[in-house]
């Protein structure tokens, strides 16, 4: 019998071990002499002894219980999970069960879970944060630990984004200046963990590159984190990393897909639906909308003389100053070349969009002061308004954009 790989126990009515084949302490490292004589429900983990304890009452009345699963506590503190194999035996007044772990088998199951929610969660999530409020209840359900951090380096500045999420109180050495210092220990260290008696952190790695840190602290009177916890979070840092990774990835596609690369405006696309969009709203409200188009004068001589980096730079500074001469509420897009839109909702008067036409016109015609070269331009605006010059986008944009021509046409 000592030869099993499960371990064998005998255990009477009333529940004290009899005898334990040597398999015990592959199992749960106790030794068979530290065993027998006493409760078997001494071993089991706390929150599983009532099922247990039911559980051995019907097996008392005779039922056979054959893939049975709870929990045990080794001698070293680590959680065992259990599958038994029990009945009881009538001519010996005993309870006869091998006991099996499948602790690695719930582990594993337990990662490939948390690989299929992580997953889940990265493509229903609308943001980081939201994601990380997701990846926390599923770190929370894997190893009980109410506060999670989550810490990401800024690409752009080498900052630092802190995301921290609590269900409980946090004690004072957990705080948010200590938590943050902690973090950027692990990410600046290279090391892939930190260890402490209540605090688990590891770094966030993905094909060789650190995105950040991730931060376990469980309060005081609770279980410090053991070997198992730090090797499961490993893995969950790894899955959290190219979660991180896929999302911004994925950011950066949409990104790229709604706005003007050289400019960082709205580009075409999302003009047009921002503009359909204000038509419907200001149709029901009864309201007006104004269209600028406008382009520069010339533009096409200065990349020829100056060349196309210079006169992407020109339409960088044109796209800024645009941008600080409406509200926030405007849209100012980029639909090509040197040709830009401003979309102005909700207007009261007319009179408010000739100024602001006015202050673009200022703000454009103004010195561009360039590296190599001090260069100066001129902007020619057509303007439409909703629901006087069209109804729809088309009608608008070309009666803005006939406008403009006659500016044009007017100033040269």
């Amino acid at each position: 019998m000592d030869l099993l790989l499960d371990a064998l126990f005998i255990v009477d009515r009333d529940g004290y071990i009899q005898y334990v084949s040597s398999a015990s302490y592959r199992i749960f490292g106790y030794r068979p002499e530290e065993m027998v004589g006493r409760p078997v429900l001494d071993f089991v983990h706390p929150e599983d002894q009532q099922r247990t304890a039911d559980v051995v009452q019907e097996i008392l009345q005779g039922d056979l219980k054959p893939h049975f699963e709870n929990r045990y506590i080794r001698k070293d503190g680590s959680t065992a999970h259990i599958m038994w194999s029990a009945r009881w035996s009538s001519d010996k007044q005993v309870r006869v069960a091998l006991a099996r772990d499948i602790t690695e088998r719930k582990r594993s199951d337990a990662r490939q879970s948390a690989v299929y929610a992580i997953s889940e969660a990265v493509h229903s999530a609308d943001d980081l944060s939201s994601l990380f409020k997701a990846i926390h209840r599923i770190v929370d359900g894997l190893l009980a630990t109410p506060n999670f951090t989550v810490a990401l380096l800024d690409p752009r500045d080498g900052g630092m984004d802190v995301h921290d999420f609590s269900d409980g109180p946090t004690l004072e050495s957990h705080s948010e200046p200590v938590v943050k210092k902690l973090c950027l220990e692990l990410i600046h260290s290279g090391r892939s963990k930190l260890v402490q008696s209540h605090l688990l952190g590891v770094s966030l790695r993905s094909n060789d590159k650190i995105y950040g840190a991730a931060l376990l602290h469980r309060n005081a009177g609770t279980d410090h984190f053991s070997e198992q916890d730090v090797e499961l979070l490993e893995f969950l840092g790894e899955q959290i990393a190219t979660a991180v990774e896929r999302k911004r990835m994925h950011s950066q596609l949409e990104y790229m897909a709604s706005y003007d690369q050289l400019t960082g405006l709205p580009n075409r696309h999302i003009v047009l639906d921002r503009i359909q969009n204000a038509i419907a709203r200001e149709s029901r409200r009864r309201g007006i909308l104004a269209i600028l188009f406008l382009d520069l004068d010339k533009f096409k001589e200065i990349n020829d003389t100056y060349g196309h980096s210079t006169g992407d730079e020109v339409l960088a500074l044109v796209a800024a100053r645009m941008n600080e001469c409406v509200r926030e509420s405007d849209t100012v897009g980029r639909i090509g070349g040197d040709e830009f839109v401003v979309l102005l909702d909700t207007i009261k008067q007319k009179s408010d969009v000739i100024g602001i036409a006015n202050k673009i016109r200022t703000a454009l015609s103004a010195p561009y002061q360039l590296t190599s070269v001090t260069l100066h331009l001129t902007p020619s605006i057509g303007m439409a308004f909703y629901p006087e010059h069209g109804q729809d986008i088309e009608t608008l944009i070309s009666s803005a954009d006939s406008e403009m021509y006659l500016d044009k046409q007017g100033r040269h």
